[in-house]
């Protein structure tokens, strides 16, 4: 599931708006660094096109690719949440186009509009709670009982983000076609 899904099912269309007017069209060519590990974020991104590699430094400076990001996912979520350094550094594997929302601007935009404060950090929730849940699925942890008809997958969808998830994707198509443009 993509990240930017979540976050556009549960902004409404003029919190698009704002964030399509205050972002920033970045472009990446394959090997571009995007964040670096342990140096403060200015942004928070959403990937309109490519492929991004997500890559964890050991303290022998071996480095070791933990994720590939594609078309929708949001990068720096958690900077942004907790304003600590990034714990990875984020690579374009090929050429890529990101939304770069400015962290102070988005900041004011949370602190002035108690509406989009709601719908964003939610959103935010949402989707960091899901991660979580896969993470400690894909540990192994839990009791090994049976899962009946009523118990939720780690994969799938609760249903009111089920209910949001053709309006995410419109206002996702939405984005990169007007971005496009630019």
């Amino acid at each position: 599931m993509r990240k930017a899904l979540y976050l556009l099912g549960i902004l409404n269309d003029s919190d698009l708006e704002w964030m399509i007017t205050n972002g920033a069209k970045r472009r990446c060519a394959g090997g571009d660094v995007l964040v670096e590990q342990g140096t403060q974020l200015d942004s928070m991104f959403i990937v309109l096109t490519g492929e991004l590699a997500v890559v964890i430094s050991g303290p022998t400076g071996r480095q070791t690719e933990v994720a590939r990001l594609l078309t929708g996912e949001v990068v720096g979520e958690m900077s942004f949440v907790d304003s600590l350094p990034p714990t990875a550094t984020v690579r374009a594997q090929t050429d890529s186009t990101v939304l770069a929302i400015d962290r102070d601007l988005l900041a004011k935009k949370l602190d002035s509009d108690q509406g989009f404060a709601s719908r964003f950090y939610r959103a935010l929730a949402v989707f960091l709670a899901n991660r979580y849940r896969s993470t400690v699925s894909n540990l192994g942890y839990g009791d090994g009982s049976d899962i009946d008809e009523e118990t939720v997958e780690s994969d799938e969808l609760a249903l009111d983000v089920l209910d949001n998830i053709y309006m995410a994707g419109t206002r996702f198509k939405e984005l990169q076609d007007r971005l496009a443009r630019i």
